[in-house]
């Protein structure tokens, strides 16, 4: 169906990790993280240890006594980990948005097995802006973030293009926290509209109050 955010191949990260095939592990992310076929983001398996797994180390350096992880020891915890390579950390208010993102309890936190979801869409993401910053300027611009997007399988308007490029550009350009927050906001919210386009139709009628439920959170 020729639907914007729907269709084979949304998500499909494959590209920009070469000889990955969905259901197969992502680099990086430990063998219960598997490619989502449907929400440009791995998905993650019930069946998990934490045994010897360097992302563990990580969180568990950083999460409080609840062992979960709110925007500013999230923050603190992608920082330690070096995630972000040579762009600049993430900022809170990204780091905010990735929570509303996989908080699935509403409790404003991550526990691990969120943080491990987070930590293998942003290893996608970041392979994804390397794979199109193709003159290694360290930002994508508005070329780049079109074939950025119709990579991970979204297939959108130019006039949104255009919105998008001028919500999270500076001078035409964006940085990565930008990019991040963008995938994030992205994903969010076509995942907000796909469950309640329950015959994909690409049409939903939203009451007011879910509308800002879902809208206001991200």
């Amino acid at each position: 169906m020729a639907y914007p955010g729907y269709g084979g191949g949304f998500g499909n990260f494959s590209i920009q990790v070469p000889g990955i095939q969905m259901g197969e592990p992502v680099p990086e992310t430990g063998p219960a993280v598997l490619l989502d076929e449907y929400c440009g983001f791995p998905a993650f398996s019930d069946a998990y240890s934490s045994a010897g797994d360097s992302v563990y180390t990580y969180f568990s350096a950083v999460a409080g006594q609840d062992g979960e992880l709110d925007a500013e020891e999230l923050q603190r915890c992608l920082t330690q980990s070096g995630i972000s390579g040579t762009y600049s950390p993430f900022s809170l208010e990204t780091c905010r948005i990735m929570i509303a993102m996989l908080d699935r309890d509403y409790r404003g936190k991550l526990g691990f097995r969120e943080f491990k979801e987070l930590w293998a869409a942003l290893n996608a993401w970041k392979q994804n802006f390397m794979t199109v910053d193709q003159d290694g300027s360290g930002t994508v611009e508005h070329h780049e973030l079109r074939q950025a997007i119709g990579l991970m399988g979204y297939r959108l308007s130019p006039q949104t293009i255009t919105t998008i490029v001028k919500r999270y550009s500076k001078n035409g350009r964006i940085f990565f926290d930008d990019y991040v927050a963008c995938c994030v906001k992205l994903r969010a919210l076509t995942d907000f509209f796909r469950k309640r386009d329950h015959l994909q139709q690409g049409s939903v009628n939203f009451m007011y109050d879910d509308f800002l439920q879902g809208t206001m959170a991200i």
